[in-house]
């Protein structure tokens, strides 16, 4: 079952989008081959107190039309779904304008096992957060008319959170799930074997409907995300078949997977692989010299 992805969606920039009767999404001027058309910021609540969920990099002219979608309403929560810089960085800004605490479940790497060399931390970290208040898995926050749980996805990143809204059935995926395209798993702070026991979560929680932070909605998720698990699960079995014929580095296996792929993408699909190869790693499947590294040869067991 192949994941069919979304593509192709009209964007306006700084306009509130009325996605549901509790939430608006305001885009962010910020697309790249890593964010699709933009960060979409997500303001929760049809009363006076507003949710908002990942405001996004530091752009100070997004945090303004943030304000304007919120209008007179008061913003009482700002919600990061993780510590990347397309996502955390306005919260501080944000926080400030409104006085409203910053919910998240910890600093960049909080949640990380480990084991890995600092030098193969991945780009796009956002450092400098802290957050207000502490959130863990299951943990709720009220509104006038909206309940948000935060559910713990570690996987993209370790201190990755999506947010359940009970009262739509509408999961707040951040990275953790998009419709437009793979998630990047990337070492140490990205894990592949969390990340496929999350994606089981979101199908254990059966949500009716994703609101990823990049791309569309994603309605009906169940079949997408089952998709997304034999989409990883392929990735692997290409892996063992490559190593099949021998010794190799990522960068060749990357570019024999990823040869129809925009050649901007292949570092962070590189990333992926090395997701994939540590795992395979540790469960005795494929060996290394060494610690695995992103510039280490593999082979079979």
């Amino acid at each position: 079952m192949a994941t069919e992805y979304i593509m192709g969606i009209p964007v306006e920039y700084g306009t509130p989008e009325q996605v549901s009767d509790r939430v608006v999404r305001v885009m962010c001027r910020n697309p790249s081959p890593y964010t699709y058309t933009g960060t979409g910021t997500y303001l929760v609540g049809a009363g006076d107190n507003l949710a908002i969920i990942d405001p996004g990099p530091m752009m100070p002219e997004h945090g303004e039309a943030i304000l304007k979608a919120a209008g007179t309403r008061t913003i009482s929560h700002i919600l990061v779904t993780h510590t990347h810089i397309d996502h955390s960085p306005l919260s501080g800004w944000l926080a400030a304008k409104t006085g409203a605490p910053v919910y998240a479940y910890g600093p960049h790497g909080a949640g990380r096992k480990g084991g890995l060399e600092e030098e193969e931390v991945e780009a796009g970290a956002d450092k400098a957060f802290t957050p207000d208040i502490l959130l863990k898995d299951g943990d709720r926050l009220e509104g006038d008319d909206w309940t948000l749980r935060a559910i713990h996805t570690p996987g993209h990143t370790a201190n990755h959170l999506c947010f359940m809204l009970e009262e739509e059935k509408t999961l707040f995926s951040g990275d953790h799930i998009m419709g437009w395209a793979t998630t990047v798993i990337s070492p140490p702070d990205g894990d592949m074997r969390d990340y496929l026991k999350s994606l089981a979560r979101v199908i254990e929680e059966a949500p009716d409907r994703l609101l990823p932070t990049h791309g569309p909605a994603v309605e009906g998720p169940k079949r997408f995300v089952r998709g997304i698990i034999t989409h990883r699960r392929m990735r692997e079995g290409q892996i063992m078949a490559l190593l099949e014929e021998g010794p190799m580095t990522i960068d060749i296996m990357v570019s024999r997977m990823y040869k129809d792929v925009d050649k901007r993408l292949h570092g962070a699909a590189a990333r992926s692989v090395f997701g994939h190869l540590i795992a395979l790693v540790d469960e005795g499947r494929v060996a290394t010299d060494g610690p695995p590294r992103l510039m280490s040869e593999y082979r079979l067991s």
